[in-house]
């Protein structure tokens, strides 16, 4: 018989059953035990950030890394609480994350004690299982639920609340190779007569568009919908959260729809008459008006949550399955259509409004920078925070086989950017990370730098720099009259703006300013010759510089302002 080990031992030893390598941690006092043990473990490295929400970011950047799932670890109270942004982050996009929470005693909870929060009851909404540990013998079930969960089906953050005491109290050292949880089912099978129906409207169709979203990535389904949509000569267009999902040079794909998507692919959804949907949830980002979303289509709709179909938009063939497994049957249906009117329409369309920036009168183009990466990172993970830079980030940059697009789709997180790209190099060290991000966004978790620094991460840090919380300030430019309110972070009496070279100099990190656009390839080839460490370039950005197209919230994607 097996001797009892203490539920802090059994804890290690679940995240090595896991194969878990890294964690992102930061210590307070109802995890001291487990960090004692983490102490006397080899073989799991464990990255000290700077503030618990970021954690939960650099574990997202390592999870879209790796495609492993990430591994956070905090104390009780303001610990578990500083992840609640993180939390919700992940959720919506779909991204598996095990939070572990120290919790107080099981003998004070519900006494208000010392940093003691219902942190399972506050993340319900935005966990796909939130459990708190009340049994030292169940202790190996609910780790091993947790991993089950957060990797399967569609993917997301699952939050274990493991109390103090529970942590040294003798148990069973057994860890279950997999549990059985009940009314938990994922679907694993695809419903060929739905599939084959929607494969009838599809090759029936005159103007027939794909639409992928980040399901396909999710399920690496990636070489299927290119093999589906070559066989069947059908253009293709993706979600911000999809990009990536179709090579940037196939003649098929016509690039992002939605408020700031290509013309050309606004049109074709506008125009299509079969719409195939898959691995998207239609948010408002990507639909705009809702009665007027692809109003000459019938809508399949492929995905893993049955949930999602027809929530936003009411479709007129569902599929609940995993992207890869629908595709790999669909590609074995596929045949060539007779489709070449339409794709030339849609390459009309693109040739009457291509994608496109006007050089500004002073600082640097965004398109610019965005090309120089393209030039100078062809291989590089691309991780952007959440605003104008983000949108011209989906716009600009090209991605070639085995890069990933990291960023906040559903929640729109400033202050994801950075801490995402540091897990992201800490997940893949053999790709350059490099990080798009903007000056409102970088200010939010930029502590990071510490973390960074400590563990010799070469992060390249691209800031687009134009003074103001841009995407906002855009809004307010075109819709309200110019009244810049609390977006102009460097005017006024309430204004201050910091010089992130001198402030990166405080960190002995490397720092280029970067005014003219004659400067920004040499820039970029410096900060990929660092090696050591990481480098911030900082590039003047015309504050009235604007994403465009862009369809005004609420209204159809036929509405684009175009200039």
């Amino acid at each position: 018989m097996a001797l009892n080990i203490t539920g802090r031992k059994l804890f290690v030893k679940a995240l090595k059953e896991e194969g878990v390598d890294t964690i992102f941690a930061y210590p307070g006092g109802m995890i001291t035990d487990i960090i004692d043990e983490l102490y006397k473990t080899e073989g799991i490295r464990v990255i000290l950030g700077r503030h618990e929400q970021a954690l939960v970011h650099e574990a997202e950047g390592y999870a879209r890394a790796t495609g492993k799932t990430a591994v956070v670890l905090v104390t009780s109270g303001p610990g578990a609480t500083n992840t609640i942004t993180g939390i919700a982050d992940a959720y919506y996009d779909s991204i598996p994350v095990v939070i572990f929470t120290g919790q107080v005693p099981l003998h004070l909870i519900g006494n208000d004690a010392f940093q003691e929060v219902d942190i399972v009851g506050m993340t319900r909404s935005i966990t796909k299982l939130g459990v708190t540990v009340r049994n030292r013998e169940e202790m190996g079930r609910v780790i091993k639920m947790g991993f089950q969960v957060a990797s399967t089906g569609k993917p997301g953050p699952v939050l274990i609340d493991i109390p103090k005491d529970i942590q040294v109290t003798p148990g069973s050292p057994d860890y279950p190779d997999h549990v059985d949880i009940r009314g938990y089912h994922p679907n694993e099978t695809v419903h060929i007569g739905q599939l084959k129906k929607a494969y009838r409207l599809l090759k029936n169709a005159k103007r027939p568009l794909i639409l992928a979203g980040g399901g396909v990535r999710i399920s690496g389904a990636q070489a299927e919908l290119l093999e589906f949509a070559t066989k069947m000569n059908i253009p293709v267009t993706t979600t911000v959260m999809g990009k990536g999902v179709m090579p940037e040079d196939s003649p098929l794909y016509i690039g992002n729809c939605g408020m700031h998507g290509r013309f050309a692919a606004n049109k074709a959804v506008t125009e299509c008459d079969v719409l195939f949907s898959i691995g998207t949830r239609f948010n408002d980002r990507i639909t705009g008006d809702l009665e007027k979303f692809a109003p000459k289509a019938q809508i399949v709709h492929v995905d893993i949550a049955s949930a999602s179909i027809s929530r936003n938009v009411v479709v007129d063939v569902p599929v609940t399955a995993d992207a890869k497994i629908a595709l790999e049957r669909l590609v074995e249906y596929a045949e060539k259509m007779n489709t070449e009117k339409w794709v030339a329409k849609i390459a009309e369309w693109e040739s009457e409004h291509p994608l496109t920036m006007p050089h500004s009168k002073i600082g640097v183009c965004p398109q610019v920078i965005c090309d120089g990466i393209n030039q100078v990172f062809p291989d590089a993970n691309i991780i952007t925070d959440v605003g104008q830079h983000q949108m011209w980030a989906s716009q600009f940059i090209k991605l070639n086989k085995g890069q990933e697009f990291i960023t906040s789709g559903g929640l729109g997180t400033m202050g994801f950017g950075f801490p995402a790209a540091v897990g992201a190099a800490v997940g893949a060290p053999d790709k350059p990370a490099v990080l798009i991000t903007g000056d409102g966004g970088f200010q939010m978790n930029m502590q990071e730098m510490a973390t960074v620094m400590t563990e010799k991460i070469p992060v390249v840090i691209c800031l687009f720099n134009n003074s103001n919380l841009g995407m906002v300030r855009q809004m307010q430019q075109l819709f309200y009259g110019k009244r810049y309110e609390i977006t102009d972070l460097s005017a006024g009496e309430r204004g201050y703006f910091p010089d992130f070279l001198k402030w990166a100099e405080a960190y002995n990190v490397k720092g280029i300013r970067v005014t003219n656009e004659s400067e920004v390839v040499a820039a970029l080839k410096e900060a990929r010759a660092n090696e050591d460490g990481p480098t911030i370039i900082d590039f003047a950005v015309s504050p009235d510089d604007l994403v465009l197209p862009m369809v005004k919230s609420g209204t159809p994607l036929s509405d684009m302002i175009l200039k």
